[in-house]
């Protein structure tokens, strides 16, 4: 077990002190919720049990004329690997926090780039899944179970250009405390667009905020809560469905008890 402070552990700077159970080994963990790096969640004061991988799942190699890469293995080394190594396709890691676990699970990326775009496979406790068999779209996976281990074709030829365009795009993301995305983009539009029609761009409860450069960006402006953080999402619902007639759908994973 680890003590977690999520109010400086989580990307959004919210959440209580926490004990969670530190996955060595490969079994059924299905009683827990898995964490990674905390990088698209929003951890309520009553959270379920939580789990997260340990460094036995920290691992990247080459076997076979594939890429196997830890569901634990941060985001910047696997990027740092590619670059290295000349590996395609892993440009959109710049800037991008979190573990690999994690970004399987919401199938991460920005615009067309996904990470599912060149996996093979994913490991769960039930053994290997073909990506074929593992129903996926923008921004979502519906995988069961812990992800441990993930495998990728290897192809040469690291676009440097492309790292430098994903670079420019998250510069442009706001400066303060997130989780990242707050609203998934309904088909054909744009959460942000409709949060700003909305009259959204830079609503505020206490001081958690949408922000007032990118309005699908929850922001945290120092000391918020969550339930404050609640207040703005629910608050962006209700005023979008009324405006819009859409239902916004949550990309942040909120952790309630």
């Amino acid at each position: 077990m680890k003590i977690i402070d999520f109010s400086t552990y989580s990307s959004i700077k919210i959440g209580p002190k926490v004990q969670v159970k530190i996955i060595n080994n490969i079994q059924d963990y299905s009683e827990f919720a898995i964490i990674g790096g905390a990088n698209n969640l929003l951890v309520s004061p009553t959270p379920p049990k939580l789990a997260m991988l340990g460094k036995k799942f920290d691992f990247i190699e080459e076997k076979d004329g594939f890429l196997y890469i830890g569901g634990a293995t941060p985001s910047g080394k696997i990027l740092s690997y590619a670059r290295r190594r000349d590996i395609a396709n892993f440009e959109l890691m710049q800037k991008l926090p979190g573990t690999l676990g994690g970004m399987m699970r919401m199938n991460a990326g920005l615009k067309q780039w996904e990470i599912f775009n060149h996996l093979i496979a994913i490991k769960t406790g039930i053994g290997w899944i073909k990506k074929s068999d593992i129903v996926h779209g923008y921004r979502y996976a519906n995988i069961k179970g812990t992800i441990y281990e993930a495998k990728f074709q290897i192809k040469n030829g690291f676009d440097f250009e492309l790292l430098e365009m994903f670079k420019k795009l998250r510069d442009n993301q706001p400066n303060f405390p997130s989780a990242g995305s707050c609203f998934k983009n309904p088909k054909g539009n744009f959460a942000g667009k409709l949060l700003d029609e909305s009259g959204l761009k830079g609503f505020k409860i206490g001081n958690m905020a949408l922000s007032s450069s990118h309005a699908n960006f929850l922001i945290n402006l120092g000391g918020g809560t969550y339930k404050d953080a609640i207040a703005v999402i629910q608050e962006a619902k209700n005023r979008v469905f009324e405006k819009c007639n859409i239902n916004l759908e949550l990309e942040i994973k909120a952790l309630i008890g």
